[in-house]
């Protein structure tokens, strides 16, 4: 391992683990201790949707360290939109015949109450080796990851041949407009590197890095409301017609309803190759389901695993439910939303439609409610993008296997995908699976992971502009 004494202890260091880099590799002490101090500065930033938003004062930040490392004022700019902002960095190119370049991640975070973890979501910590706070993961460490990389580059005197576009949404986790509002102003790019989600896998057992994905496709988004309702009464005087059980009666016929496993050139990839990297039976089922979806015992062992089952059909899950109005009162309405990630290539309205079958009630009445969301095709298996991602992972850690995925949710790529511009998930970020806390409870990263990030960057970014 590089020494990295500025970042953490030595006695933090000793856990996660991680290779020593390869021989040769470029020193970057700078850009490395940048990225942390930037991410948690920005970490402290409490960037939420809301009373108290500081998406914008993120924006700022990034904006002053990308103006004390070299970028022009002319070229930096902050839009409003709604209690929110958004970001572009044009680094300009010597051809300006060439589309831009984009790299795309987003500024705001889920909300997290204090109250709820065991330390200040919103005050970082380096402890044990990792960076605590809100953002750690996704995705304030990304976003200065890049930031750091591209003053590092600036440093090193690289100019882009292409010019390099950093965008930054500010509410990808709640409405997404901005996303949509870049995907618009971006729209002719050439093509985006997405390093909001995928990316680097630790061992669980070891803390040495197993495999790297990349994602080229992504399911859809979408919320169907059910909705059932009656007359009522008196709850001494019960009826057959009941709105809370007949809306029950529905969600359980959607539970035990599987819809059609399917496969696309990203998915095939993706089982062919995690198969060898996994235990015999994942890894078998793997193998099967790549050759033939319709195979139903893998598609029970594939289905049984939560981090699987999203990536093998098109999901549907009860999230939220909603009924009655008085404790002695017969309800006189009950609500559900039903949360879909859709398999790419089905109309939100063909699953709705398929949900109505599910529920086979006339009396439930179901909407499709989704906010800020669109159906994409996958991005096309660009040599040129899988190639500047290959190799700069190889030239970390010599031989690791760089594994196509799709993602089970939304990200901003998916407006940059409806303008026919190929956009692809890859976060250099390595990290446990069962330490991936996004969105969830004490989110942190491993501060050891932030070197070999900034290598990462320092080819990807030359090999996609030079």
């Amino acid at each position: 391992m590089r020494k990295i004494l500025s970042l953490v202890t030595l006695a933090a260091l000793s856990f996660p683990v991680l290779p020593e880099a390869r021989a040769g590799v470029v020193m970057h002490q700078q850009a490395d201790d940048q990225a942390l101090d930037l991410a948690k500065k920005a970490i402290a930033l409490r960037s939420v949707a809301g009373d108290g938003n500081r998406t914008a004062d993120v924006a700022a930040l990034f904006r002053s360290a990308l103006l004390t490392g070299g970028f022009r004022a002319k070229d930096i700019e902050i839009t409003p939109s709604g209690g929110t902002v958004y970001m572009t960095a044009t680094w300009p190119g010597s051809d300006p015949s060439l589309k831009p370049l984009v790299f795309l991640g987003h500024m705001d975070v889920v909300e997290a109450k204090p109250a709820d973890w065991k330390r200040d979501p919103f005050t970082p910590v380096v402890e044990d080796g990792y960076l605590f706070g809100r953002g750690a993961t996704d995705m304030k460490l990304d976003d200065t990851l890049l930031i750091a990389s591209v003053l590092e580059l600036k440093r090193q005197g690289y100019r882009p041949r292409r010019t390099v576009v950093l965008a930054f949404s500010g509410d990808e986790e709640t409405e997404m407009r901005t996303g949509a509002a870049l995907g618009d102003r971006l729209a002719g790019a050439e093509a985006v590197i997405n390093i909001d989600g995928s990316g680097g896998v630790l061992s669980e057992r070891t803390g040495r890095p197993e495999y790297f994905t990349w994602a080229g496709a992504e399911k859809t988004y979408a919320d169907y409301q059910l909705t059932v309702t009656n007359a009522g009464g008196h709850s001494s005087e019960p009826r057959a017609d009941n709105a809370i059980d007949r809306l029950s009666a529905a969600l359980l016929r959607i539970q035990n309803y599987h819809f059609r496993p399917e496969l696309n050139d990203i998915t095939r990839a993706y089982f062919q190759e995690a198969a060898k990297l996994e235990p015999e039976k994942s890894g078998a089922a793997m193998k099967a389901f790549a050759a033939d979806p319709s195979d139903r015992k893998a598609f029970a062992t594939l289905a049984a695993d939560p981090a699987m089952a999203g990536r093998i059909a098109t999901t549907c899950v009860v999230t939220m439910i909603e009924g009655g109005h008085a404790l002695n009162a017969l309800p006189q309405r009950a609500v559900a939303n039903i949360n879909c990630r859709i398999f790419p290539g089905h109309s939100k309205e063909a699953i709705m439609a398929e949900l109505e079958k599910v529920v086979a009630d006339p009396e439930v009445h179901v909407a499709n409610v989704t906010a800020g969301s669109i159906a994409t095709a996958a991005s096309p298996m660009r040599p040129d993008i899988v190639g500047a991602i290959t190799q700069a992972i190889d030239g970390i850690y010599p031989g690791l296997p760089v594994v196509p995925a799709m993602k089970s949710g939304a990200t901003d790529s998916m407006w940059f995908r409806g303008h026919g511009v190929p956009s692809y998930g890859a976060s250099p970020l390595f990290i446990r699976l069962s330490e991936n806390f996004s969105h969830g409870l004490n989110e942190r990263t491993p501060v050891a992971a932030i070197p070999p990030a900034v290598d990462y960057f320092l080819s990807v970014i030359p090999a996609l502009s030079r």
